[in-house]
């Protein structure tokens, strides 16, 4: 039952953000926002207290560095750095962990048609709406969380590379919603893809003491 409490505590705090905070002023809603992400650090930590590795101690600080961009995506340019130096040390440890498949090699393809796919849409409709400064944030934020979709995709691990491919839906519904047209229930589905993305990279870390599994 304890080890089941905090995942639990995740859930309800994850639920309680999404279903009943977010219209309330920014000083009230940006602490219940950050709540999930402070318990999944915490169940991350869990999960290598006492037997820290360079993989597990890397993604501990992605995950840390995306709750300041979590905290921070108000001011949108700063927290999308945040986001971006986390994803990086997720790809550096991910591909610690590579695993050699040809299979996943060959996934590079389809997620980089999606990349360049996602990456022209938003640019035509970032020059439309005359937001010329943000097509090489957002297209340089598009290359490296495709990386990271991919490198998760390299460890074989079924929780890190759901993780991932959760990460690309919930920020491809942002940034969709935000620069192209508007998503109805939009920050429903992207605040539920995120902390569920979230948790599940946390949770790889003890996986990856076992080695892949997928």
């Amino acid at each position: 039952m304890k080890r089941l409490s905090l995942p639990l505590f995740i859930l309800i705090t994850s639920a309680l953000y999404i279903f009943i905070i977010p219209d309330a002023p920014l000083l009230f809603n940006l602490p219940f926002k950050l709540i999930p992400m402070w318990l999944i650090i915490a169940y991350a930590y869990i999960q290598i207290r006492g037997r820290h590795s360079f993989t597990s101690s890397i993604i501990l600080v992605g995950l840390i560095f995306c709750m300041f961009g979590d905290g921070l995506l108000h001011w949108f340019l700063i927290g999308l750095a945040a986001f971006l130096i986390g994803h990086i040390f997720y790809i550096i440890g991910f591909f610690k962990e590579w695993r050699f498949s040809l299979i996943r090699v060959l996934s590079i393809i389809p997620i980089s048609f999606y990349a360049i796919f996602i990456g022209h849409l938003l640019t035509e409709s970032l020059i439309e709406k005359g937001n010329n400064a943000l097509i090489i944030p957002v297209c340089l934020y598009t290359i490296i969380i495709s990386t990271m979709a991919w490198s998760a995709i390299m460890t074989g691990n079924k929780w890190t590379i759901t993780g991932s491919i959760l990460f690309v839906i919930s920020d491809s519904i942002l940034a969709w919603n935000r620069f192209v047209f508007d998503i109805s229930y939009a920050s429903v589905l992207i605040m539920i893809t995120y902390y569920t993305a979230q948790f599940f990279i946390a949770h790889s870390i003890k996986s990856f003491q076992k080695g892949p599994n997928l």
